[in-house]
């Protein structure tokens, strides 16, 4: 009973299709005009990717420092290491470059050398007083900037590390950006349309390389470069899917059909991210030509499944029908399992991943209505299919591949088993072998110049990922009691000796440059004053930068006097490093900070993007382990028998396994993009299994439950669009090779490897599976043909 409402609903739905042509191809139109009207709420993204949910204590550690002091990642730094600087020509071409950024509205506060204040005793009035280190006007004498350089280096410990680098000589300034507009879109104006040039114009005059970094300058460029490769990333899997279409079906109208439906879908996925207002990052930009990938795979199936039915019988309405009613409860069956691979990316509690998951799962059933509704209406309007086109169907190479595969299903399923088995061994070694890696800028294209500069800057300055300690002293004005300064001088000794963290920034710094400058500026007095000096000091420097633009120690105490924050940099250092690094900040705090008077919190943007890839990791895990199941579920609703769902789980989660095994081999490490390869690759990969299952089941019923002749009828059936739908994902996701971004790249490639083993596993061992564990039956038959 259940058979003939589950037949009579697809027929049902087959002759509305059919009879509603017009109708439904003006609804289509419709739709797709509603969609392309929402593309006006596409934009870039102008923030970093957040791992973490929202309530998570180290995000709600990092919102409290942000609301104490402001946004920490708007630094940009100018670098160079050149000893033809201190030259009249260079120094009035920086000059001018400096200048012309500080009066831009968009920036807050400039250091730099050219117009670098020092700090000097005004005994009669009893305070410190700014004052410029260089004379203008002497600029043009060589000697003298050559005095300059050597002051710099040898009496001005305050600005080292900041500024400059002692040893190698490398000079940088520091552009703090109006904290405004750092996540805003004028932040992408000022940075292309004013600093790139400037800096271009400098380079030009002078023939000094410089170079450029910090967190706005490399979200900017990076997304940049983003929006650029959105284009090739359809273009190519749009070329490259249709180019592999057309060769195996020598079709155009096919080809052209099948381009149209793929077209539709990508305006229909930005539509998507317009409808909802998400922004377009770094996962999202690639949904349009995963789109076109997997889409290609419906149109391939219900095409295929046409001519086949063309080829036997020549009657198009017959055909067409059977094509919706046939084809479509199991390609509605295929696109739920990629859905859910997708939809599972929803419950990691992570906004950019929800949004990810959610587009592209409503996406897939989306092109799953428009080719199941496109395809039979195209091909009504048309005429039967040539000869020429169905030639495909009795390919020589197809047939010598099939009946290789039927031979190894029939006599070799224990060579299958030992190849699978050492398959596994071979993964489960590799697998044992694979690390964790985070990083801000991890994902980021390596031949991109402004990665070369980050390289610059990590040499010369030890990194330009910002590292922040906020210190509450549970008490107002706590941070300038000399106590509080002697622990946080402590720890800053500390964060100096890591080799993997900067010369760090906070107020001591300030107090230690006071007490030098109270001593008429010798540098042996750089540190902090003692307790009978603190007062007299400390009086003197109050008034120091008072209600003056450039204080650049404002931002490091609030203005209670009870906050303090240090800031460092960090380099480009892996998940098990920072751990390594956090844990030995950790034992200094706990040592030297008592936790009933201090309160000491370790964050900033580089520790909750390193925080957020582990926690993405442990969840995407999960969420993993969910969409097996979630997708076994709706297989056994397809099937009603656990040994059929359990061939094909057993047969998809191989190729997983074997390239976790691969990644431990090759030191590709478990990151943000390539812990999605699974579960896009497994929603994707047990589509072929589904259908072969489909098949054998209707095949089962039909051959009056003749196992093997069902399996093999199946597997000759759905071998063709197995191997075709395989070869155009494999290429299509190998499209992302292209892409600059590493991540990208990653995740193209391993989807595409994976994708490989599960075509073969899908012809040899599923089939194998389910005729191992219908032996019985399998048996059974064989005596009865025996007898008679």
């Amino acid at each position: 009973m259940k058979k003939k409402i589950n037949v009579g609903f697809w027929e049902a739905i087959a002759r509305i299709v059919l009879k509603n042509r017009i109708v439904i191809l003006g609804f289509i139109l419709a739709i797709t005009v509603f969609l392309a009207l929402q593309w006006k709420n596409l934009g870039m993204t102008y923030t970093e990717a957040n791992l973490l949910p929202k309530k998570h204590v180290v995000n709600q550690q990092y919102e409290g420092f942000l609301n104490k002091f402001g946004e920490e990642g708007n630094l940009i730094v100018i670098g160079f290491k050149d000893q033809a600087f201190f030259t009249p020509k260079a120094f009035a071409a920086w000059n001018e470059l400096m200048t012309g950024l500080k009066s831009s509205k968009e920036v807050e506060l400039v250091v730099s050398l050219n117009d670098l204040k020092k700090l000097e005793k005004n005994e009669t009035e009893e305070r410190f007083e700014l004052v410029p280190l260089i004379d203008q006007k002497q600029t043009v004498n060589l000697a003298y900037l050559q005095k300059i350089k050597n002051e710099l280096f040898n009496n001005l410990p305050f600005y080292e590390g900041l500024l400059f680098n002692k040893q190698s000589g490398s000079i940088r300034s520091a552009i703090y950006l109006n904290k405004k507009i750092v996540n805003t879109a004028a932040r992408k104006t000022f940075i292309i349309e004013n600093l790139v040039p400037k800096i271009e114009k400098f380079e030009k005059t002078t023939g000094i390389d410089l170079r450029v970094s910090g967190m706005p300058y490399i979200r900017t460029i990076n997304a940049e470069n983003m929006k650029g490769e959105i284009g090739l990333f359809i273009g190519a899997a749009l070329f490259i899917t249709s180019l592999i279409f057309f060769l195996f079906f020598r079709s155009f109208r096919a080809t052209f059909i099948s381009i149209c439906i793929l077209l539709f879908g990508v305006m229909w996925s930005f539509g998507t991210l317009g409808l909802f207002h998400y922004k377009i990052t770094i996962l999202t930009a690639i949904i349009p030509p995963l789109i076109i990938v997997i889409g290609i795979t419906n149109c391939i199936f219900l095409i295929n499944k046409y001519q086949q039915e063309i080829k036997i019988h020549h009657n198009q309405a017959k055909a067409l029908q059977r094509v919706i009613s046939k084809i479509g409860v199991s390609t509605l069956m295929t696109n739920l399992t990629t859905a859910a691979g997708f939809a599972t990316f929803m419950i990691t509690g992570n906004d950019l991943l929800f949004e990810f998951g959610l587009v592209t799962s409503i996406n897939v059933i989306s092109v799953y209505l428009l080719t199941l509704a496109v395809v039979p209406i195209f091909y009504s309007f048309m005429p039967l299919p040539k000869e020429k086109h169905l030639y495909h169907l009795s390919k020589t190479y197809i047939s010598t591949l099939l009946d290789w595969v039927e031979n190894i299903v029939k006599y070799k399923r224990k060579t299958i088993y030992i190849i699978y088995a050492m398959l596994l061994v071979f993964s489960v070694i590799g697998v044992s072998q694979m690390k964790v890696s985070g990083s801000l800028i991890g994902e980021m294209p390596k031949s991109a110049s402004f990665f070369k500069d980050i390289v610059f800057f990590e040499k010369e300055f030890n990194g330009v990922m910002p590292l922040e300690i906020m210190i509450n002293t549970k008490r107002k004005k706590g941070v300038m009691k000399l106590s509080t300064m002697k622990k946080m001088d402590e720890l800053q000794k500390t964060i100096s000796e890591i080799p993997e963290l900067s010369k760090p920034i906070s107020i001591v710094n300030l107090v230690k440059y006071s007490k030098q400058a109270y001593y008429n500026g010798n540098p042996e007095y750089y540190e902090l004053p003692t307790s009978q000096e603190q007062a007299f000091i400390l009086s003197y420097a109050k008034n120091a930068t008072k209600n003056s633009k450039e204080n650049l120690m404002k931002s490091y105490v609030d203005s209670t006097g009870q906050y303090a924050r240090i800031t460092t940099f960090m380099k480009d250092i892996g998940t098990k490093e920072m751990a390594k690094v956090e844990s030995k900040l950790h034992q200094k705090i706990d040592e030297i900070f008592p936790k009933d008077r201090y309160e000491v919190v370790l964050t900033g943007k580089a520790l909750v993007f390193q925080k957020g890839t582990s926690y993405l990791i442990d969840n995407l895990i999960e969420s993993l382990i969910f969409a097996i199941l979630l997708i076994a579920g709706l297989m056994t609703y397809l099937f009603r028998s656990g040994k059929m769902v359990l061939a094909s789980v057993i047969t998809n989660i191989l190729p997983l396994c074997i390239t976790s095994g691969l990644m431990g081999y090759f030191g590709i490490p478990l990151k943000p993009s390539t812990i999605l390869v699974f579960s896009i690759a497994f929603g994707i990969s047990v589509d072929n299994a589904i259908q072969f299952m489909a098949k054998y089941r209707l095949d089962l019923l039909q051959n009056k439950g003749k196992v093997k002749k069902s399996v093999f009828s199946a597997l000759r059936e759905t071998g063709i669009s197995t191997f075709y739908t395989s070869v155009v994902l494999i290429l299509g996701f190998a499209t992302f090779t292209l892409s600059s971004f590493s991540g990208t790249i990653a995740l193209g490639g391993l989807i595409s490897c994976t994708l490989l083993f599960a075509m073969f596993a899908n012809l040899l061992v599923l089939p194998a599976l389910v005729l191992t564990f219908e032996k019985k039956r399998a048996k059974k038959e064989d005596l009865i043909e025996d007898l008679n």
